[in-house]
């Protein structure tokens, strides 16, 4: 078992592979000789950053800029972005409304016509336009005003990210075309030097990794010390199913609301919780007002329920139809679930590094996955295979001989559903040369999440072990169908299950929130204390003097940390 002070080291050792060493005091105006070339910022630029007031927004900001590469492409997504919104309402409302299906589908005949134009299908615009009720101009309305908030938050966010780019160029002396070719590592050494140069941060002459990382992550240490808790996420019992976790891109967004972002979380800003949140007196008022706001949350996401299911769905459909439609075996495909991302993340962790973990991980994983049997399934997906490939084969066969088979009504659609049929059930048979070997493959992606619970130690082969990681490591199709029904279960969640732990969470934030000079207060998981959050089980392994390593930590301040 990896302690947490040898996963800091190991992190330590990383970055130090990476290129990062301390950096010492030079005086420019000494020798000439000096063991490092010295980052000088021009004097006109000096003023411009220093004394950054909210450092936690434009490390964030330095940190995307770099991830996204540069202005260009962070301008072209955004702009797309406001363009998908658009086009999905307007084609979505031009279809409803502007196309005459009783003409497309010849359920009726246009007199002194033989062959149907696209001309007389689609309707005239001024008939179109009348065509449309007042609930949907209210639709479209709301759509409109919608649209222009994101336009307006676009360009704030592009005013934000001008201003990034003059200071990779410079202070950092990097273009956006040497972005590609700059690891993070490199780009946080310069800003590591301007600190030197300028005081972004003017409570401490010099910036450590952890205190940049600290600032990126100080809501996503958070996060992952509340799942480490069991506080986050909901677990939900569904009949015939048993227990489901539910964790979706609606919940997340209303989460980072309620507890970080919005005007009634714990947080006054971005790196200061309210002192409310640090007193023991308060916290039965303050658990009660956080209920509130979870219960309101709940209510408002319940009468925008309608409006969001139908993104929802008109989202998906434009996003995956096409390529389920060429790829069926899509819906079959895994991947790590946004608790999974959680679950696994460790503390002071970028999105990057997170990413290439589990990216290493993915193939042992789906491969153990795949391991699992179940003969009952592959003997009725092999016989349905078998029906469907037959009827087909049939249809295409015929359509060779007379191409005109194809254009009698629903052939087309008949030969589609049996490919996606057949697609979905040769996913379900297994490899025949496969080698059943639980044990070993989940080995192999331990060796990459870095965590396992203690009680799946030589049960892989079990079916609760193969369950739980299975709530890890989604199916498509179970990812895209939580998706869909967010929008009905995340009101159910807020009010029903997760405004009940609003004290817990209180607890949470007094009793694992530390002050750290020159940062603000953060997760104390993240600052790797190995005396307060350590387990017992590391005592032989990590210390050898007289004096307890452990002699402040319990159940309830210890952390989980990875596994080797």
């Amino acid at each position: 078992m990896l302690t947490a002070e040898t996963q800091f080291t190991d992190k330590m050792t990383t970055t130090l592979e990476h290129g990062y060493q301390p950096i010492q005091s030079y005086d420019i105006e000494g020798p000439e000789e000096t063991p490092h070339e010295i980052h000088v910022v021009p004097e006109g630029s000096k003023s411009r950053w220093n004394h950054i007031v909210d450092l936690d927004s434009f490390f964030t900001r330095m940190y995307q800029y770099h991830q996204k590469n540069g202005i260009v492409c962070i301008a072209l997504n955004e702009i797309f972005l406001l363009g998908q919104f658009a086009f999905i309402v307007m084609l979505s409302t031009y279809m409803w409304h502007c196309v005459d299906y009783p003409v497309l589908f010849k359920n009726k005949i246009l007199p002194n016509k033989t062959k149907v134009e696209l001309s007389d299908v689609f309707l005239p615009l001024d008939e179109c336009t009348n065509e449309i009720s007042s609930f949907a101009w209210f639709v479209i309305l709301l759509a409109f005003i919608f649209w222009c908030i994101m336009t307006l938050r676009t360009l704030l966010r592009l005013g934000h990210y001008w201003e990034m780019k003059h200071f990779y160029s410079a202070a950092l002396k990097i273009t956006d075309d040497e972005l590609q070719n700059l690891t993070w590592h490199q780009v946080q050494q310069k800003v590591r030097e301007v600190q030197k140069e300028q005081q972004m941060c003017i409570h401490k002459s010099d910036l450590s990794e952890l205190d940049i990382y600290h600032r990126i992550l100080r809501f996503k240490n958070y996060k992952i010390a509340m799942v480490n808790k069991s506080l986050l996420p909901v677990k939900l019992q569904v009949p015939f199913v048993g227990e489901v976790i539910f964790m979706t891109q609606g919940l997340k967004f209303n989460l980072d609301i309620l507890l970080f972002s919005g005007p009634w979380a714990p947080f006054e800003n971005n790196w200061h919780l309210k002192e409310d949140y640090k007193k023991v007196a308060k916290r039965k008022d303050l658990a009660e007002a956080l209920s509130r706001s979870i219960l309101y949350a709940g209510i408002i996401n319940l009468i925008l329920c309608p409006a969001i299911l139908l993104w929802q769905i008109l989202h998906t459909f434009f996003s995956y139809a096409e390529v389920i439609k060429r790829n069926p075996s899509l819906l079959g495909m895994r991947s790590w679930s946004f608790y999974g991302r959680l679950y696994f993340r460790h503390f002071n962790e970028l999105d990057h590094e997170l990413h290439a973990r589990l990216t290493r991980a993915y193939r042992p994983a789906a491969k153990y996955m795949d391991s699992f049997i179940s003969p009952l399934g592959t003997i009725i997906a092999q016989n349905l295979a078998f029906v469907v490939g037959s009827i087909g084969a049939v249809i295409l066969a015929l359509s060779a001989y007379d191409q005109d088979v194809l254009l009698v009504d629903h052939v087309l659609t008949i030969l589609s559903i049996c490919g996606l049929v057949y697609a979905t059930c040769r996913s379900m048979i297994p490899d025949q040369n496969m080698v059943w070997c639980p044990e070993t493959l989940l080995t192999k992606v331990l060796a990459h999440v870095h965590y396992q619970p203690d009680y799946w130690r030589g049960q892989a082969h079990t079916h609760n072990v193969r369950q739980e990681f299975a709530q890890l490591f989604q199916l498509r199709a179970v990812s895209l169908l939580e998706e869909l029904l967010s929008p009905i279960l995340t009101p159910y969640v807020l009010c029903f299950h997760l405004r009940h732990k609003a004290l817990d969470i209180v607890d949470f934030f007094r009793n694992f929130t530390v002050e750290v000079v020159g940062v603000g207060d953060v997760c104390s998981f993240a600052q790797m204390d190995v005396r307060k959050h350590g387990n017992a089980t590391w005592q032989t392994s990590v210390h050898s003097g007289d004096e307890p390593l452990l002699s402040d930590a319990n159940q309830y301040t210890q952390v989980r940390f990875p596994v080797s």
